[in-house]
């Protein structure tokens, strides 16, 4: 494969650069026109689209809008033509063009399927899709039934405004269109691919849960408002600039195994936030910071892959992000490792796509790389014995304090928790303390016409005299085999039951969505099994149970009430019962 640039100044000029470059070959090579334009006007498509079919009749050309094109890891102004060239007779690639307004997605990925299983020499599909009106990941799902072996790369086509939501792709097959996506087929007996993605970016501090949202709406994480948590930990305001102000800090999002980043798209006036993709509820996700050494050393290890498999050609689709983020130096300055590697053309993209772990995926703030060369890789074995292995050590000062934010953030998680389950539990037992108990029955109590609420109250038969005559010590392990059985039975229904240790040697069950029937055979079957339990210094112990439900005039005290006079009751008339008021 050969790689030769056309930059467009003009019909008449480009039309002699394509006599020329014919002139060249001496004759009609198997090829491709890439286009990648930062002019979103149709018409100088137009222009070259006839160009080449006047020259070239039989040639397919294809192309998009950029945010900045790429070529040679250089930035190319305005409208640039790549001319790639097949010099292995097996070689093969084809072009389509699939209209979204006239196509559903679903129909789209089930004829990409049906195409690349009638070639069975496809062996990579490069995508170029306009903005998605929708999310992408419906697209990106519909293809995982394609050979794991192809690899499937590609980007959102672009343009000189990332806050406008339109963009272009074209081709010789589907015309110029801001609602279409190009695909093209690469593969034959001596075609050979491979495909990274890269991207640097630095977990930074705690990690959140999705606990709202609804397709590409990220609405809360934790149970607030997204917007608001970019806002507390790093001051970003709901306005106008949020989308450039948050582009060093994405999304690291974590589902169904894999982890890709997510720049946040806008905020809106509810404080939730858009993205470029679904995110699902119960997902994690934790913010991420761009730290320059970091991001080079991961460009630096990653490139050395693309170096041993000795590309003739490499494609980029490079986030928009990450151009903004070099923008104060130089926006390719991360793409010089790949300078040495092959000729490369590509793109800055509102979205990457590549197929990682079997799974297409949407990417942001990602450097995907497609390398594709015809034939055998040539060793050269000297520049291996020579190439330099090892990544500096050295780190900045930023990635050392990501690091320690990030590992003292999730110190302070696991604290955190382990201090909440104190603040509410009951040191001996393990159980809910009186506080958290009576806070349970408060929050039930507030729905009881809908929802039916019972109390089961308990009191050890007779525990002082355990106290007296064993100890203390044998005093806590009366209390503790209860609190087991009790703890076993919330576990089994834990949906519905709270146990709390009330006082002493009283234990309260809060049993929600239970009605009083159902929790007297509860009572009755912890009363039966404490009856059983055998201790290996005292004898047998009892329990005297009294059980009550909710009514609507119920208060706290008066339920409370209720039930303390139905164990009073039960200890009266024998002990060892359960009581039912």
């Amino acid at each position: 494969m050969k790689q030769h640039q056309i930059v467009f100044n003009g019909e008449r000029e480009f039309l002699k650069e394509l006599k020329k470059f014919q002139r060249m070959w001496g004759h009609t090579p198997k090829m491709m026109f890439q286009i990648l334009s930062e002019v979103l006007e149709a018409e100088p498509i137009e222009k070259i689209g006839r160009a080449i079919e006047k020259i070239f009749p039989d040639t397919p050309w294809f192309g998009c809008s950029t945010s900045g094109t790429l070529v040679d890891c250089e930035l190319v102004p305005g409208i640039t033509v790549v001319a790639i060239v097949f010099e292995k007779e097996s070689s093969q690639f084809e072009v389509f063009q699939y209209d979204t307004h006239e196509k559903s997605l679903e129909w789209i990925t089930q004829k990409i399927i049906e195409d690349a299983e009638d070639k069975p020499w496809v062996k990579a599909i490069e995508l170029y899709y306009s903005f998605p009106e929708e999310s992408t990941t419906k697209f990106c799902e519909g293809l995982q039934d394609i050979d794991p072996k192809v690899h499937i790369f590609g980007g959102v086509s672009g343009n000189d405004d990332m806050t406008k939501s339109i963009s272009y792709v074209f081709s010789k097959t589907g015309g110029y269109s801001n609602h279409a996506i190009t695909v093209v087929f690469y593969g034959g007996d001596d075609f050979y691919v491979d495909s990274i993605k890269i991207t640097g970016w630095k977990p930074l501090g705690k990690k959140f849960k999705v606990t709202k949202s609804e397709g590409s709406i990220l609405q809360e994480l934790d149970g607030v408002p997204a917007y608001d948590v970019y806002n507390k930990y790093l001051d970003i305001s709901n306005d106008e600039n949020f989308f450039y102000n948050t582009l060093e800090f994405p999304l690291l999002y974590e589902f169904n195994g894999i982890t890709v980043l997510r720049t946040p798209m806008a905020s809106n006036p509810d404080h939730s936030i858009s993205t470029s993709a679904d995110v699902e509820v119960g997902s994690a996700v934790r913010i991420t910071y761009g730290d320059p050494q970091t991001i080079i050393e991961s460009v630096d290890n990653d490139s050395q892959r693309i170096k041993k498999f000795r590309p003739d050609v490499i494609h980029f689709f490079s986030c928009v992000a990450r151009r903004t983020y070099w923008a104060a130096g130089e926006p390719t300055y991360e793409l010089k490792p790949f300078k040495d590697i092959a000729p490369s053309s590509g793109f800055f993209t509102l979205g990457e796509f590549l197929r990682g772990d079997n799974r297409l995926s949407m990417h942001n703030v990602t450097l995907v790389v497609a390398a594709m060369r015809e034939g055998e890789a040539e060793q050269n074995q000297m520049q291996d014995m020579f190439e330099d292995k090892t990544a500096s050590s050295k780190k900045t000062l930023v990635s050392r304090l990501a690091t320690f934010i990030s590992a003292t953030s999730i110190e302070l998680e696991e604290m955190n928790k382990k201090l909440t389950i104190a603040a509410i539990s009951d040191g001996l037992t393990g159980l809910y303390n009186r506080a958290e108990t009576q806070r349970r029955i408060e929050e039930n109590l507030t729905n009881v016409q809908n929802n039916p609420l019972s109390l089961v109250m308990i009191d050890i038969d007779d525990f002082k005299q355990v106290n007296d005559t064993y100890g203390h010590q044998e005093g806590d392990t009366v209390l503790i085999a209860l609190a087991n059985i009790l703890l076993k039975e919330q576990k089994r229904i834990s949906e519905k039951i709270s146990a709390g240790r009330w006082g002493g040697e009283e234990f309260m069950l809060v049993l929600a969505n239970t009605d009083v029937s159902t929790a007297t055979l509860i009572a009755d079957l912890v009363r039966q099994c404490f009856e059983n339990t055998a201790f290996s210094s005292i004898p047998a112990q009892t329990i005297s149970v009294g059980v009550t439900q909710a009514n609507a005039k119920d208060t706290f005290d008066t339920l409370c009430t209720r039930v303390d006079t139905a164990l009073y009751k039960a200890k009266k008339n024998g002990k060892n019962k359960v009581i039912v008021i």
